[in-house]
């Protein structure tokens, strides 16, 4: 099984490890093309600060981002397990996934994408840094676009066989999306809130706190040591754990299945 994550804009700010080696992360074909959106960030970045602001969608306020930005090869780096912040990651809790039982499948099954690095896999070290998968970077364009390019092959081959849970928002899912087969075994995760009851009850999109529900989500199935290899067998575990968990087939041929978890008001 593969869960796929975004980032937040929420990072730590201090690593202790050594400098970044992009071949050793996840998918290390692709390194050539880190190297590449990292040289342009820096490039960016070394100019004058304010078009580079600009360009990353960043305020006056966030002139430290820039200047962290300018220093990636050379700074210190730690896990993306530690590196992002906020409530899915809060409630996904990979550091103590990675130090438990479900430590080997957290490692093997959880894909971070990142604009500037494509994918990661929790221990993966890298920097602090700042960088939009929704931004158009001078020199490489839309960085969602860019990615697509390089990564669908290589996660179609990732996924091969298993179950693929898709809990990343509509930027991030710019960089890859499943098709054909893999589609079929790919449920894009929903949260919905449900109040009242009966035939009075009503639903409606969760939006900022459907990232808590989504990190609580991806723990249970890491933490359960969920095996699913099809959309119905990642609902069922979902209902066994205790989720209100209801599976969508698509609405047309080589898209992924929805999947909504219910929350009740």
């Amino acid at each position: 099984m593969l869960i796929l994550l975004p980032p937040s804009e929420g990072k730590a700010v201090h690593g202790d490890g050594p400098p970044v080696d992009t071949g050793a992360l996840a998918l290390p074909e692709t390194a050539e093309h880190r190297d590449e959106v990292l040289a342009r960030l820096q490039e960016l970045c070394r100019g004058p600060e304010e078009a580079a602001r600009e360009a990353l969608g960043l305020s006056a306020a966030q002139g430290e981002a820039v200047r962290r930005n300018r220093e990636l090869v050379r700074a210190p780096t730690l896990r993306a397990a530690d590196l992002y912040t906020g409530v899915l990651f809060d409630r996904l809790a990979l550091p103590d996934l990675l130090a438990s039982a479900a430590a080997d499948r957290a490692a093997e099954s959880v894909l971070v994408f990142s604009a500037l690095w494509g994918v990661l896999a929790p221990g993966d070290r890298v920097p602090p840094y700042r960088l939009s998968m929704g931004s158009r970077l001078p020199g490489v364009g839309p960085l969602g676009a860019f990615w697509r390019a390089r990564l669908s092959d290589l996660l179609d081959k990732r996924a091969d066989g298993s179950a693929v849970v898709d809990c990343r928002s509509s930027t991030y899912a710019a960089a890859w999306r499943p098709g054909g087969a893999t589609a079929g075994r790919t449920v894009s995760v929903r949260v919905l809130r449900e109040t009242g009851s009966g035939a009075s009850a009503t639903r409606s999109v969760v939006s900022h706190m459907a990232k808590a529900a989504r990190g609580a989500v991806a723990h249970s199935l890491l933490a359960e040591d969920v095996r699913a290899h099809t959309p119905a067998e990642v609902a069922e575990a979902l209902n066994d754990i205790g989720y209100t968990a209801e599976l969508h087939v698509p609405d047309r041929g080589g898209r992924p299945w929805r999947l909504d978890v219910i929350e009740r008001a």
